[in-house]
């Protein structure tokens, strides 16, 4: 009883010793003191190092991420004793000595009688110089600037990157040629380098809007989806398997084919980005929007025995708070995740408040394929399956035929047809049959293949059928989402960001430091209203960090150059007013994307030549000014689809699961996962690099070499690296070697039978652009020389000659 009246007792103690002037005149005399020589440094209402501020009585009582710093009246319960005992694992004063005996007891009493303090009103915060950071301020709309010449914009992107370069006395590149154009066009488009002919339809178009009409044809190709959607992989780290130790298989190629088709149909940015941070919290969600979730199921899983599954839930949680900051935002929220943001206005407690919106799910796979279907598509499999058996079969029959079919065959060769054949053939076809060696038997055997129906109408039949997917696999049908609780679970702040160590509970909040996020009052906010709040008009980092994502993508560097940070420690802008007009014109167009890649490609700063000035060598080195467009290595896909583009192997279906690409034997072995790696045959062998298998543990190596990530977190600038591996790769890795000998076959079939059409053909296959007449009498020299030492054989001789050309620099290069 006296006990209960004591605790009833203490708010009237508390708020007298408050007025109190002997309680005022200690705290002034004892505390005030104490607290700004060894506590304020640190807790103060900028800096609030675990979340706590010790400027004002409210403050104090709010306590921090651990709870209440102090209870009135009971010192025995106040952490704030506990620390500054250091009989606990936390000790303060922080890297101090330790209080003296009287200084605790002052503390101890200042407790008891109430915590007085002259005055009660919370001490008003003042903006910290990161809130006042440039990136944090709203969005500004301002025109475009005058320019001396008028005649050099094509729209207004043109007169920023004008103005400045005319403060600067630079004048700016003259028009690339049309060659150049088209293939830059194409590779930053498409990621695909135009074929001659297309090249050569654009060069006989005359018309004034040749150059627009081709722009838009690029935007409507579904390979558009795919160009883009390869950096939007990068950024939710996209991975074909778990990561950790086991590193098993996942099926998350659903959501890739949501991002290639959500990015054809050019989907308003603002609901790309709803419906993959809350796709199945819209009314009416269709299976499409919960598909869309899958952006936070790339996580990585650890399956490893023995593991708490909590902890690495909680790890997860962490991945997303972080990849949403550093994706959206542009900021390393990360960083808040064991003690408030050394540099950006987050704090740790603002970090778990992030976490609060993303703690509140399940992880389920769904059937994206009613249960009955898929019993057809098991019945159709079945079916695939026996008639791979009978065609496997007849291709064998056809296969014991060859031996005596072959001379029938040569018999009923004419003149005109042999003529037709490549030289090496001719001449193997000129020895007697008893004569041939082991080599030229093979060789005849693949000209007989090439050109007999029975032959190629069976293995066509057998390639169709081997792109078909594993139909029968119940996770062929499925895709990993996300899905609200019913049940929420509390979120704290973890000290340390230990999951063992919970302190206050926190609700889901977004940082102050930014527009409020505003809910009818009562309601629980949820990943939807974050959703919503990200993509919002008032939101002044989303639309700067996307465009400046784009402009990243197509200059090499962005108008921020640190584009995965936004913050104090990022880049600043070279072109602010250009970066505010563009993200105000993304936001003004109905945030599509499309309309902002059409905006930069027409304009004058895209269209300028790539040629080195010397003029610009002292005056703007990194061309931060854009004086001149950069010459850039293309990415390692990229690099890949050109080899198989050049040699005409390339398979270009949109879509479907991931395949296993041809890659150095048991590179795979070397990691854990128990994963199979059967390089895959028919037209899947070729598909474009983006749908190549990823196992985290064992990035495929050629893809690796050219500085393909990791997928381990998300990465939003890759690196762009320069190294004798990718020569070397390009050289001998076993796709570019098929694909050189795919070039020298189409060579021989495609052109004329002399060898200056056939180098001119191979050259622009390769290049895009017509060979100059030092590369004609080089290539030449080297043809002449490939076939001194091939014995006779003219595809072998185009094979070295097409290794030279698919390792040269320009063919990887976006001029």
């Amino acid at each position: 009883m006296i006990r209960a009246a004591h605790f009833v007792l203490l708010p009237w103690m508390a708020a007298a010793a408050q007025t109190g002037s002997e309680g005022v005149q200690f705290f002034e005399s004892r505390i005030r003191p104490l607290l700004h020589n060894h506590c304020a440094t640190c807790h103060n209402a900028q800096q609030k190092n675990s979340g706590l501020s010790l400027e004002s009585r409210e403050s104090l009582l709010d306590g921090g991420n651990r709870g209440h710093a102090a209870q009135p009246g009971e010192p025995e319960a106040s952490l704030m004793i506990e620390v500054v005992e250091q009989n606990g694992a936390l000790k303060m004063p922080l890297g101090g000595k330790k209080l003296s005996s009287q200084q605790i007891a002052d503390l101890r009493r200042w407790i008891e009688i109430g915590l007085p303090w002259p005055d009660t009103r919370a001490a008003a915060p003042r903006p910290s110089a990161a809130s006042r950071h440039w990136s944090f301020q709203p969005v500004r709309d301002d025109p475009p600037p005058a320019v001396g010449n008028t005649r050099w914009p094509r729209n207004d992107l043109d007169r920023f990157v004008l103005a400045r370069l005319e403060r600067e006395g630079i004048a700016p590149s003259p028009e690339a040629g049309r060659v150049t154009l088209i293939r830059r066009l194409s590779l930053d488009m498409l990621g695909l380098p135009p074929d001659p002919g297309e090249v050569d339809r654009f060069l006989a178009d005359r018309a004034p809007d040749a150059y627009e009409r081709l722009v838009e044809r690029l935007l409507g190709s579904p390979h558009y989806g795919e160009r883009w959607g390869r950096h939007w992989l990068d950024a939710a780290r996209y991975a074909d398997t778990n990561g950790f130790g086991f590193d098993r298989p996942r099926v998350m190629w659903r959501w890739r084919d949501w991002v290639i088709g959500a990015l054809n149909r050019d989907l308003p940015f603002d609901q790309f980005v709803v419906e993959q941070i809350a796709g199945d919290l819209l009314d009416g969600a269709t299976i499409e929007q919960r598909i869309a979730t899958g952006f936070h199921r790339n996580t990585m899983i650890n399956q490893e025995g023995g593991v708490d599954q909590e902890q690495y839930r909680i790890e997860a949680v962490f991945d997303r708070v972080s990849t949403t900051g550093a994706v959206f935002l542009g900021l390393t929220v990360g960083c808040a995740q064991c003690h408030d943001h050394k540099y950006d206005p987050v704090s740790q407690r603002e970090f778990y408040q992030l976490f609060a919106f993303f703690n509140n799910q399940d992880e389920p796979t769904i059937p994206v394929v009613p249960a009955a279907e898929v019993g057809v598509y098991r019945r159709l499999k079945a079916d695939f399956d026996l008639e791979r058996l009978r065609l496997q079969a007849e291709i064998a029959r056809r296969q014991s035929e060859i031996v005596d079919l072959i001379p029938q065959w040569e018999k009923t060769l004419t003149a005109d047809q042999k003529k037709k054949l490549p030289d090496t053939i001719q001449e193997i076809l000129a020895v007697p049959a008893g004569r041939r060696t082991l080599e030229q038997v093979i060789e005849i055997e693949k000209v007989f293949k090439e050109n007999d129906p029975v032959w190629q109408q069976r293995t066509q039949a057998l390639e169709v059928l081997a792109d078909t997917p594993n139909a029968s696999n119940p996770g062929a049908h499925t895709a990993m989402v996300l899905a609200e609780r019913e049940q929420a679970r509390p979120s704290h702040v973890l000290i340390g960001g230990d999951f063992l160590r919970p302190g206050v509970e926190v609700k889901p909040a977004t940082p102050a430091a930014l527009p409020p996020l505003e809910v009818e009052p009562g309601r629980t906010r949820n990943r939807l209203d974050l959703a919503r709040w990200l993509a919002s008009g008032k939101n002044p980092l989303v639309a700067r960090v996307a465009v400046n994502r784009v402009w990243e993508q197509y200059f090499g560097r962005g108008l921020v150059k640190s584009s995965e940070d936004f913050g104090a420690q990022g880049d600043r802008p070279t072109h602010p007013e250009l970066l505010d007009w563009l993200a105000t014109r993304f936001r003004k167009q109905g945030w599509s994307l499309k309309a902002l890649h059409r905006l930069i490609v027409t304009s004058a700063t895209y269209r300028q030549s790539s040629d080195w000035r010397v003029d610009l060598a002292g005056k703007d080195p990194e061309n931060l000014l854009l004086a001149r467009f950069p010459r850039l290595r293309v990415e390692a896909e990229i690099v890949r689809d050109i080899a198989l583009s050049a040699a005409g192997l390339i398979r270009l279906e949109v879509g479907g699961p991931s395949v296993f690409s041809p890659q150095p034997p048991r590179v795979t072995d070397l990691s854990r996962g128990n994963l199979v790696w059967i390089d895959a045959i028919g037209g899947a062998r070729y598909r474009r690099g983006m749908y190549t298998f990823w196992k985290r543990t064992s990035p495929y190596p050629s893809l690796a070499a050219f500085d393909a990530p990791a997928a381990d977190v998300a990465t939003v600038r890759r690196n762009r690296s320069n190294t004798p591996l990718q020569a070397l790769t390009t050289l001998n890795d076993v796709l570019f070697v098929e694909a050189a000998h795919g070039l020298a076959r189409r060579v021989l079939k495609e052109s004329p039978p002399d060898a200056a059409s056939r180098l001119r053909h191979a050259f622009r296959l390769c290049l895009g652009r017509e060979p100059d007449g030092v590369e004609k009498d080089t290539l030449a020299t080297l043809l002449e020389s490939e076939r001194a030492g091939s014995a006779g054989r003219e595809e072998t001789a185009w094979f070295g000659l097409a290794r030279v050309l698919l390792n040269l620099d320009e063919t990887i290069t976006r001029e």
